[in-house]
């Protein structure tokens, strides 16, 4: 039986609130010159449902040309934190205002070593309705994808992944004829047990890159 959305919101804040992430990648020595960069992991109530926003980036020649992931990008001086970075670049690519999003926490930080990003994820929620402003140089367009639908484990798999003359293992949920692939299904294996056992389980798949 599932939870209303009200129990599902509790139960995600309460798990991250009790939460501290690891903190052992940060001394890694292989990390020197890697750049910085934060994401969010957006819920949102769509159509009644509890969900999770994805943008897809336009097919373009970028190393993340085509790819499906959650709003973010790269430090900027001007950003103060590392939350900061996740906030502006949110409302820079999907127009949410950073005043808007209610943080709820944050997960451990990962690595993404083809485009050398050390990547901050927080996770937070956008008000409903809302009226998103896409930018079109960054996004092609929204996934919106049920909580309740993630969390079923038939829709996820371990698999070896070809993308653009690589080949690797990676997680990869299936959302009609999209994969979420990489860093980004990482991360969303790493909340959901930490939303079911009270700790990430992405350490097998850390060094992937995407």
């Amino acid at each position: 039986m599932f939870q209303d959305n009200h129990t599902k919101i509790e139960e995600i804040k309460t798990a991250l609130a009790d939460y501290h992430p690891k903190s052992e990648l940060m001394n890694d020595p292989n990390l020197d010159g890697m750049r910085r960069a934060s994401v969010l992991i957006p819920f949102y109530i769509n159509s009644g449902d509890l969900s999770i926003v994805f943008m897809k980036r336009p097919d373009d020649q970028s190393v993340h040309g085509g790819q499906i992931s959650f709003p973010g990008g790269g430090r900027d001086k001007i950003d103060k934190t590392a939350l900061h970075t996740a906030l502006r670049e949110t409302e820079e690519e999907i127009g949410v205002d950073r005043n808007q999003i209610d943080v709820w926490g944050k997960l451990t930080v990962d690595r993404v070593l083809a485009s050398q990003y050390l990547v901050y994820p927080f996770v937070g929620l956008i008000p409903s309705p809302y009226s998103f402003n896409l930018n079109e140089d960054e996004v092609e367009k929204l996934i919106i994808i049920p909580y309740d639908y993630l969390i079923d484990l038939k829709n996820l798999s371990i698999e070896m992944f070809n993308w653009k003359g690589r080949r690797f293992r990676t997680y990869i949920f299936t959302f009609e004829k999209e994969k979420i692939w990489g860093l980004t299904a990482r991360l969303l294996v790493n909340l959901i047990t930490l939303i079911n056992l009270g700790k990430e389980s992405g350490a097998l798949f850390r060094k992937i890159v995407k």
